[in-house]
């Protein structure tokens, strides 16, 4: 059965093995953020709707965990920003309610942190896990493209503010965009917002899958290093850096099968496999991160995008 709203499980970098809840419709987002591996946003927005009934998402989430599967995190994460969502607090509060042993997660870009309802809405989960990737407006806007009216300053803010309230974990994501928030200036700029916020846990990510704009690259580990060591606090990991522990064993899934028959017909753009697959986008691009690591597809990025194919099988040699 494919599920809409629920993906997975799936082995994250940063959470271990995580079911994915994906709330919003493909590629709706505060952000356009040039590393997204969705591909850019299409309908770049603040105002908060319910664009899927809470009650459709627990229907989901009921069928996958009646079995009570072995999980790290229950992460709401996908195709956009999932504080745009106004089902997010009662899908958590269901959670909690209904499994209170697993640990819930949410990752967003935190734009709408300074909204207090979201704030409400937020202070159930387990860990919250916004990205902050400058201080500087200029560079936020190189990297994240964001609502014209979003100032860097007030999405700190509302971090700051939100950290006051929140009892649970706050983990910090800077993404390291390599020659852009690396310098001394942006690094000490961080370095200051990180002690206003006070998180929890930072972790430096960095790219990991194709981009959606062909400029970005990834940081090598040595500047990740230089970077963890400029910050400066004992709080700091580096996202994939060790293997993340985890009590299950991730299993192949009916939506990777799915993918693997689509690529097996013609190579795909994650948006073409959206369209052709009903999946979300989330799912779609992490299952195509997991089959790119173990070589089962490769990308090419063509004038349409970056397109997926499977990798042929090579002829055993013999003698």
């Amino acid at each position: 059965m494919i599920q809409k709203h629920v993906f997975g499980p799936v082995l994250s970098r940063r959470l271990g093995l995580s079911l994915g809840v994906d709330l919003i419709p493909f590629k709706v987002c505060s952000y356009d953020c040039a590393y997204c591996e969705c591909g850019h946003t299409t309908q770049k927005t603040l105002a908060r709707r319910t664009f899927f009934p809470a009650d459709e998402v627990m229907a989901e989430l009921r069928t996958v965990l009646s079995s009570r599967p072995a999980l790290d995190s229950i992460t709401f994460a996908g195709s956009g920003e999932p504080t745009l969502s106004l089902s997010l607090g009662p899908v958590i509060a269901a959670i909690k309610r209904e499994f209170p042993e697993y640990t819930v997660s949410v990752l967003t870009n935190g734009s709408l942190l300074s909204n207090r309802a979201v704030q409400d809405e937020l202070l159930s989960a387990d860990r919250v896990i916004p990205t902050l990737s400058s201080v500087f407006q200029q560079t936020f806007e190189h990297i994240h493209h964001p609502h014209p009216s979003l100032k860097i300053e007030q999405v700190i803010e509302g971090m700051i503010e939100f950290r006051k309230r929140y009892t649970g974990q706050l983990w910090l994501e800077v993404f390291v965009v390599p020659g852009l928030n690396t310098t001394d200036e942006e690094l000490a700029g961080l370095k200051s917002a990180i002690a206003r916020i006070g998180p929890d846990r930072i972790q430096l990510n960095t790219l990991d899958r194709p981009p959606a704009e062909e400029w970005i690259g990834p940081a090598s580990d040595e500047e990740l290093e230089r970077v963890r060591a400029y910050l400066g606090t004992s709080n700091i990991e580096i996202a994939g850096k060790k293997a993340p522990v985890s009590p299950a064993v991730l299993e192949q899934t009916a939506a990777a099968d799915l993918i693997y028959a689509t690529l097996c017909r013609r190579p795909s753009t994650v948006e073409n496999l959206v369209r052709t697959t009903g999946l979300s986008g989330a799912e779609v691009a992490k299952i195509l991160g997991s089959f790119e690591r173990n070589g089962t597809v490769s990308s090419q990025r063509m004038d349409r995008g970056v397109f997926y194919a499977i990798v042929p099988e090579q002829p055993v040699r013999k003698g």
